[in-house]
């Protein structure tokens, strides 16, 4: 079965992170990745789960796709190098990755947006730009292996789209 992988980190939107959860799980193996492994990690809401894997542990050849939900929790995972340094890696494998609402800052920190357009959540899009992204006020945004939404009601859009390129 094909592995998905998803990053987590506190302050996750549940709704960002749960439905593509699910959602994934009916086709492939979800795999949550967080900074640490076996770490409990809290929603905006506290709704909480653990990670599967930590980020410095996972060989992104073994994996399909990456997602990267919104919330606040971008911002906590662009803290860990090691994070990072796997959706650099990852995204160098020209496999699908999705972001939506806040979650493209960690394509942004993964210097991954240049010329590329994307989209996300408003108050993001100066960021998008300054990482030289082109910000574009749509459903969903794909740009090569990128595929980028701005907020929870593009997520069924979103999910059939990252789904097809799977």
């Amino acid at each position: 079965m094909k592995k998905v992988m998803i990053l987590i980190e506190n302050l996750f939107d549940e709704q960002e992170l749960i439905y593509p959860y699910h959602r994934l799980r009916e086709d492939f193996e979800v795999v949550l990745i967080g900074s640490k492994k076996g770490e409990a990690y809290k929603s905006k809401a506290g709704f909480s789960l653990k990670s599967d894997l930590g980020s410095e542990e996972v060989n992104p050849e073994e994996y399909e796709a990456l997602f990267i939900p919104g919330g606040f929790s971008p911002d906590y995972m662009r803290r860990t190098e090691a994070t990072v340094n796997l959706v650099k890696m990852f995204i160098k494998t020209g496999k699908p990755v999705a972001a939506i609402c806040h979650g493209p800052w960690m394509l942004a920190s993964a210097d991954a947006i240049k010329d590329k357009e994307v989209t996300s959540f408003f108050s993001i899009k100066d960021d998008m730009i300054h990482a030289g992204g082109i910000w574009v006020d749509k459903e969903v945004v794909v740009s090569d292996n990128i595929l980028t939404s701005r907020n929870p009601g593009d997520l069924p859009a979103l999910m059939k789209k990252f789904v097809e390129m799977i």
